[in-house]
């Protein structure tokens, strides 16, 4: 059999997996430093935990996992003649793979409310699973990197987790624009236009204008039976300026007998304000009246990270959840929360050189193998570098130097290492510097300094 990948994951090398860990350690340090605290929870959930928290789109994109034993023998045949898919499902799946740490987060929250004290503050850093098509910087298995906080309405929260972000991409030294726009304001847009009972509708699809464009937006909004008398109120949707405050005050008269669309604005100037308070540049906030980020539970502020100097999706995203844990039968426990996209993050740094050498585990010294008495020296030597800290291995068999040399070479190993007869009986050390191409000769209490 000829051994492949299935579509959307990946195997990574030692320098990919060093490299993500140096965007890991740097994330987590930061989600620390703003107090929050890790939390893991199971990589498959119960079915019914997952589905309906996603929007219609989200919910086809869920690893469904088959029942074990004889799953196929608990299938009604009439619901298998049907074709009725939805009934098939419940029948022989009753697992999924987590779609995104939100709702698990929801679900954990829900069932330990009474003993975590609020407001609740966790990051999670997490493989998640979704059916989606593979692209670039798109997979079906990734890393999401979260930071929640629930048990607060308090509109510092957006603030907090503003800077947050802009601290975590300005240490990983990714230039960033985050686009912000608010729930209460997209119910507003639909209360002006008369189309409050196709809200979802009209936010799945303005949420893919990035993707499709304008026309392609209106086209989809009237395949959803929105109008076009309503569509061309929402023209000005179009034609934004890049003046953040002044395209809230438009939106305020616009919004005079729409309580909800008011709201939004308000909580959104608010965080706007606060962060230029601050000192954050408002080239590093854009107010992007036509994001909507498709999920359902979003209920409040909503967030979009992009790099500035790649062209590719979004490397952050997040948001208020207020309602999220009453499905779970737990009222009154708002949240919000923001997520950094690991492998975008690591695409974009590979793309504009950003990973210090630090960022590749590499292998400080390899001891050359002469055989003999050597060999245990060499080995007293390594364990002596290991024990302060030093990365260091021997060569496995006494083979030609050329062979050991080139092993030293593929592998990135920075030191070669050559302990002989006459350095044992003398006390020294020689050692190659592989990239300098210079040699030198120490005696052991220099070489181990």
């Amino acid at each position: 059999m000829k051994p492949s990948l299935a579509k959307g994951t990946r195997d990574f090398t030692a320098q990919e997996v060093s490299r993500r860990k140096y965007i890991i350690n740097i994330l987590q340090k930061n989600f620390e430093l703003f107090g929050f605290q890790p939390l893991e929870t199971p990589s498959f959930e119960n079915l019914s935990t997952l589905t309906g928290k996603y929007g219609e789109e989200g919910d086809r994109l869920i690893f469904k996992i088959l029942n074990s034993g004889e799953y196929a023998s608990k299938v009604n045949q009439e619901d298998w003649d049907n074709k009725n898919h939805q009934k098939l499902i419940s029948q022989i799946s009753d697992k999924a793979l987590r779609y995104d740490l939100t709702v698990p987060f929801a679900r954990f929250v829900a069932m330990n409310h009474g003993k975590l004290t609020f407001p609740y503050k966790r990051y999670q850093i997490q493989p998640v699973w979704r059916a989606d098509r593979p692209q670039k910087g798109r997979f079906r298995e990734f890393y999401q990197c979260d930071a929640d906080v629930v048990g607060s309405e308090s509109l510092l929260q957006e603030v907090d987790l503003v800077q947050l972000y802009l601290k975590s991409f300005s240490d990983l030294k990714i230039p960033v624009t985050i686009h912000m726009n608010n729930r209460k304001i997209l119910s507003g847009l639909a209360e002006y236009a008369g189309i409050t009972d196709k809200l979802i509708e009209f936010t799945v699809a303005l949420d893919k204008l990035d993707k499709i464009g304008k026309e392609g937006v209106v086209k989809e909004l009237l395949e959803r039976e929105i109008s076009q008398e309503s569509i061309d109120k929402l023209e000005f949707l179009f034609n934004q300026s890049d003046d953040a405050l002044e395209n809230l005050l438009q939106l305020k008269e616009k919004f005079a007998d729409s309580e909800i669309g008011l709201k939004g604005v308000e909580e959104l100037e608010f965080v706007l304000t606060q962060s230029l308070n601050l000192g954050v540049d408002m080239q590093n906030l854009v107010f992007n009246i036509t994001l909507a980020r498709g999920l359902d539970y979003y209920t409040g502020a909503i967030f979009e990270v992009k790099a500035d100097e790649v062209a590719m999706g979004s490397i952050g995203g997040g948001g208020r959840y207020d309602n999220l844990t009453e499905v779970f039968g737990v009222k009154n426990i708002p949240g919000i929360g923001v997520s950094f996209g690991l492998d975008r993050v690591y695409l974009v740094m590979e793309e504009l050189n950003l990973f210090p050498e630090e960022a590749s585990t590499q292998v400080e010294y390899l001891f050359a193998n002469f055989g003999g008495e050597g060999t245990v020296e060499a080995l007293k030597l390594i364990m002596q570098l290991r024990e302060k800290g030093i990365s260091a291995e021997l060569y496995p068999e006494n083979a030609k130097l050329n062979k050991q040399f080139t092993y030293a070479e593929k592998k990135g190993i920075k030191n070669l290492v050559f302990l002989g007869e006459e350095e044992i009986k003398n006390g020294k050390v020689t050692f190659k510097d592989l990239a300098a191409g210079e040699q030198k000769t120490l005696s052991l209490e220099e070489f181990l300094g």
